[in-house]
C-alpha cells in the first residue's frame, strides 16, 4: 500500500532561476542539491519538510534534444505542470510579492467558496495557485 507522496516534479527552464524564485521570493526551502554526473538533483519543499518538489530541466540524461525542445516550448506556454500552495494570508503574501517587484500575477486574490486564492507564474511559465483555505 502507498503511504506517502515523497517527491513530485515540475519542469523548469533554468534550475538556478527557479530556485531563486521558489526559495528567495516565495519562501520555500531547498531540499536536495546533488550533482550526479551531468544530472543535478534539485528539490524544494515547504519549510519544515514534507513532500519535496523536484525541479526538472528538459534535456539529457532524461530527454533527447528533440523532446527537450518540445518540452521547453510547452513549459514557456504554461501548458504542463502547476502547483497549488497554501498560505495563512494570501492577501498579505500578494502585497509582499508586489512590494518585492513581482508582477507576473494571473489573478489577484479572489474569494471563493473554498477560500481565497491568487494565481501567478514562475519564471519558466508554470502556473501556481496560492490558496488560503476558508474556515
Amino acid at each position: 500500500m502507498i503511504t506517502k507522496l515523497n517527491v513530485a516534479s515540475i519542469f523548469v527552464l533554468d534550475k538556478d532561476e527557479a530556485l531563486d524564485f521558489y526559495v528567495g521570493l516565495l519562501g520555500l526551502e531547498k531540499g536536495n542539491d546533488v550533482q550526479q554526473g551531468d544530472y543535478r538533483w534539485l528539490t524544494i519543499r515547504v519549510p519544515g519538510g514534507g513532500t519535496e518538489i523536484s525541479l526538472e530541466q528538459p534535456g539529457p540524461p532524461l530527454h533527447d534534444e528533440a523532446t527537450a525542445e518540445q518540452l521547453r516550448e510547452l513549459i514557456a506556454k504554461g501548458a504542463l505542470t502547476g502547483l497549488v500552495l497554501n498560505t495563512d494570508d494570501v492577501r498579505g503574501l500578494y502585497e509582499t510579492l508586489k512590494s518585492r517587484g513581482f508582477t507576473d500575477f494571473t489573478q489577484e486574490p479572489t474569494d471563493h467558496f473554498y477560500g481565497t486564492d491568487m494565481g501567478l507564474r514562475d519564471p519558466s511559465g508554470n502556473a501556481i495557485r496560492i490558496l488560503q483555505q476558508g474556515s
